[in-house]
């Protein structure tokens, strides 16, 4: 059945006049409008999923338009649309159904205290954005693989217990995990409505607690191809999640990882450039991946990358590659007990977060006995793990920070950091330092010369010690104990406070560098593979040389990357470090021999990145 008032509606056919279609609603909350099929258009259409049309153009109060599609729920159609803003909102109906097509109507949306919807901001961070108005969101996620098909008071049990330890975000899969029968759709033309309204209660509940649903569309692209055959059923599979989800809080993650299927590149981009068409909201899109979805940024559908590592040397070069906001959706899998392969005790996972939030990644927490992924049991039992309570530390303690803000920063000796310096008066103020010290030691960072807040903050409970009467133009010391791992924290919080009153949001630009590939002026060279022939079935050892001795030069990261152009499946990671053995993807090329280009960057210890390229042939 309709909504009382959009029947009444319907059933008068009347225009947009004063007419309330939808009881008034909150501002970034969900109204529905649901239309029924009349007996004759019913038997006309027996698969009203495939041959079925019908979307709205939505009217805000400032003349905004957004198109939303409906989805086919049951036997009725739904339009679900979430208002952005207070007002009266217009809307039109357009649909193949006669009866339907041309329809007008009106509801109201009223004040809600909700900041707005998740957009990528400041370069490489996040914001919650209402209008004009900014709130910096400090992004934390979990994984819940199979979020959807776990029993109900589980997956609550998790989710409670998530909200209660600052969990922001949660990763789940849309379809059904591979490995068993495909629940979501039994064919690639019939969703199973009865899964979809459970994950559709789901993504509600996750909202109603404060946690932003990462959607995950397949495993891999490989699983969208067996599901959806044709670009046709795959293109419906996505206009179906945005009529269904878009109107919630969501990101688009469209696969969880995205190597080792053929072709890969073009079937993200056809999904993600539909979603780019399709969302009215324009949620993020990114697609998960073992190493890093970057060799797909150049698509223009992707608005955010998504990276699958605890490399360092990765996370950091590419942070001042690409100016995007990075989220680590694997830098770990903890275990505490549960077990499962490629796992990390809860010392090794925190020491993973902290290095993330020094290469300006957003971290996501994945436990091997609650994530659910490789088919593994989700057990509640495993909620209050060491490594989640360091999650809630790692999260109060950037809640404190001016988060938003701070970017790597290399005039330190000991540690890893992050910092926020802005312009003054033609100079450069010291706000907030961030030293990260894996292994702690003596330490050393140039500052800003001003009186400073200092303390050493322990990251495993979160207790500080303060250092008392800090004012300098460099700090050098050691934590209070080496039993562990260490953050120093130097912030001037009196004018952090300050700048809370008097900017909104970004208090400086952030720029991006420029790498440098002249040559002459890169201080290292390719020393092997000294062949100009590679295989993968023997992939060869790699190594840098440093050319040119300087200050900068003795502490080096790399990141070699390979690509064969004519393929166009994209780049692909192929190591790290200064000498290694190449792992080469097996569909970098579809035909052999082929001539890939691999790119060495290497970046020095004040953070200026070069690059350098050579050309291999690739042989099978």
């Amino acid at each position: 059945m309709m909504l009382a008032r959009t029947a009444l509606f319907l059933a008068a056919c009347v225009a947009a006049a004063a007419q309330t279609v939808c009881p008034s609603t909150p501002v970034y909350s969900p109204c529905e409008m649901t239309f029924d099929l009349s007996a004759e258009e019913a038997k006309a259409n027996p698969n009203p999923y495939r041959t079925v049309e019908l979307e709205a153009e939505f009217r805000s109060p400032r003349f905004r338009t957004f198109r939303v599609p409906a989805f086919w729920d049951g036997n009725r159609l739904v339009l679900r649309f979430t208002p952005t803003g207070a007002g009266d909102w217009d809307f039109r109906v357009t649909s193949n159904i006669k009866s339907l097509e041309a329809k007008e109507g009106r509801f109201t949306a009223t004040e809600s205290n909700s900041p707005g919807r998740l957009k990528a901001a400041n370069v490489h961070h996040w914001a919650l954005v209402d209008g004009n108005v900014q709130t910096p969101h400090l992004w934390m996620g979990d994984m819940l693989y199979p979020f959807a098909y776990i029993e109900r008071p589980v997956f609550e049990q998790v989710v409670a217990a998530r909200a209660a330890q600052k969990f922001n975000h949660l990763r789940g899969l849309v379809l059904s995990p591979p490995g068993g029968p495909q629940k979501a759709f039994p064919a690639p033309d019939r969703p199973d409505g009865t899964v979809f309204r459970e994950m559709d209660d789901r993504v509600k509940f996750l909202n109603g607690k404060g946690i932003i649903a990462d959607l995950i569309l397949a495993s891999d692209p490989a699983q969208l191809t067996a599901v959806f055959p044709s670009w046709q059923d795959r293109e419906r599979y996505v206009r179906y999640l945005v009529a269904r989800y878009a109107g919630y809080d969501v990101t688009w993650q469209l696969v969880d990882s995205l190597e080792g299927t053929a072709d890969a590149r073009s079937i993200l981009k056809e999904i993600g450039t539909t979603l780019k068409k399709l969302d009215p909201y324009q949620h993020p899109r990114s697609a998960g991946a073992l190493a890093t979805s970057s060799p797909f940024s150049g698509d223009e559908w992707m608005s955010f990358i998504a990276c699958g590592s605890g490399d360092d040397q990765l996370g950091s070069i590419e942070h001042q590659l690409f100016a995007a906001s990075f989220v680590n959706v694997r830098p770990a899998v903890e275990d505490n007990g549960a077990g499962g392969a490629g796992t990390v005790n809860a010392d090794k996972f925190r020491h993973r977060i902290w290095n993330a939030a020094m290469d300006g990644q957003y971290p996501t927490f994945a436990n091997s006995g609650t994530s659910g992924a490789g088919g593994m049991r989700v057990d509640p039992k495993y909620l209050d793990s060491p490594a989640a309570k360091q999650m809630t530390v790692w999260y109060d303690f950037f809640a404190s920070t001016r988060h938003w803000e701070l970017e790597p920063y290399f005039d330190v000796d000991g540690g890893r950091a992050v910092a926020l310096e802005r312009p003054n008066d033609e100079q450069m103020e010291g706000i907030e330092y961030i030293v990260y010290l894996e292994k702690p030691g003596p330490v050393e960072i140039l500052l800003q010369k001003h009186g400073y807040d200092a303390a050493w903050i322990n990251p495993i409970d979160g207790q500080s010690v303060k250092i008392r009467n800090f004012k300098a133009d460099r700090f050098s010391g050691e934590p209070p104990d080496k039993t562990h791992d260490w953050v120093l924290h130097i912030s001037r919080e009196g004018r952090k406070e300050g700048m809370l009153r008097s900017y909104k949001f970004e208090s400086r630009a952030i720029q991006m560098q420029e790498i440098e590939q002249l040559p002459a002026r890169v201080p290292f060279e390719i020393a092997e593979p000294a062949s100009d022939s590679i295989s993968m079935a023997n992939p060869p050892k790699y190594a840098a040389k440093v050319t040119r001795e300087t200050r900068n030069t003795h502490a080096m990261s790399w990141l070699w990357m390979g690509e064969v152009a004519a393929d166009q499946q994209g780049a692909r990671v192929l190591g790290s470090g200064q000498q290694g053995t190449f792992s080469i993807a097996p569909h970098m090329a579809a035909v052999f021999p082929a001539n890939v280009a691999v790119r060495l960057y290497g970046m020095n210890a004040k953070g200026k990145v070069y690059s350098i390229i050579r050309i291999y042939q690739l042989s099978k």
